[in-house]
């Protein structure tokens, strides 16, 4: 697999071609890397692009209309395909994903999915992903689509993980849902309530599963240090979810902006009827972009 590299004086990203995915984010000043490093004892991924599905469908298998089809992988296939490098510069590259026979036979749509990664111009510490969906088929296309980003935390015991921040600025409180840890399905019966200090929450034992933050339109979260200080923030203003995931025996946090999400437990409708589903008309194409600023901290 071939690595496309960006840089500028603050940070060295590396995109790989397998997936379009945000493999590295190598911090100059601070001599450290900033994204997981997708060990396979923990989790095997760094930032996996979700798309044409956001989680799981229910039992493996969804419909459109009347037709049946399998998807039994989580997350789509996106994220395991090769793209096709299209555009690349010194501070942008463009990924480009188009249908197989194998994807047609588990998803019917003739999508195009270009994904542009940008160093920003003014702030050097600011990287700019984007997700362009384009359908070149006859019929309404159905999907979903997602970030999974990985953000390496520089400490080395849970007690020190647990010393960090989740921020969502302006924000008193949030609902949100979790999944069964049965089936990976949203729990969408068993709503919680965020309780927040001026925008901030202590990372906390409940968040080693997925949180999930239904049609609330965060325009902001980060993750702050344990003096609340920035370490990480991501501008998803565009997207009306977010998921947040970590895992005990890992030093990142995910922060995750979404188009879509999992199935809801016992979901058994149609693709058309399914909770966040995006659609696009024939010809036409769809853009979201999140921002992720890393800090100096």
């Amino acid at each position: 697999m071939e690595m496309r590299v960006l840089e500028n004086e603050q940070l060295k990203v590396s995109i790989s071609d397998f997936g379009a995915e945000l493999s590295s984010v190598y911090d100059k000043e601070k001599d450290q890397e900033r994204l997981w490093d997708a060990n396979p004892t923990v989790w095997n991924r760094h930032a996996p692009i979700l798309f044409p599905f956001v989680g799981k469908v229910n039992g493996g298998v969804y419909r459109i209309g009347e037709q049946t089809y399998e998807m039994k992988t989580q997350h789509g296939f996106a994220r395991d395909m090769e793209f096709e490098c299209v555009e690349q510069t010194k501070t942008s590259v463009k990924h480009r994903l188009l249908p197989t026979e194998e994807t047609r036979r588990i998803y019917p749509y003739e999508y195009e999915l270009l994904v542009t990664h940008t160093l920003d111009a003014d702030n050097p510490r600011l990287l700019r992903i984007s997700w362009e969906v384009k359908n070149n088929g006859r019929e309404e296309m159905l999907y979903s689509i997602g970030g999974h980003p990985a953000f390496t935390l520089p400490v080395s015991s849970k007690e020190e993980k647990e010393a960090y921040y989740l921020e969502f600025p302006g924000r008193d409180e949030l609902t949100y849902i979790g999944v069964n840890p049965e089936n990976g399905l949203a729990a969408v019966s068993q709503e919680k309530t965020l309780k927040l200090e001026n925008g901030f929450v202590k990372f906390y034992d409940d968040i080693y599963d997925t949180l999930i933050f239904d049609e609330q339109r965060i325009e902001k979260v980060r993750i702050a240090g344990p003096d609340r200080t920035p370490y990480v923030t991501m501008d998803c203003h565009e997207f009306p979810y977010l998921g947040i995931w970590a895992k005990e025996t890992g030093n990142f946090i995910c922060l995750e902006p979404w188009a879509g999400r999992t199935d809801n437990d016992g979901f058994t409708g149609t693709l058309e009827e399914k909770t966040g589903e995006q659609k696009l008309e024939p010809g036409c194409s769809a853009t979201v972009s999140h921002t992720i600023e890393f800090h100096k901290q």
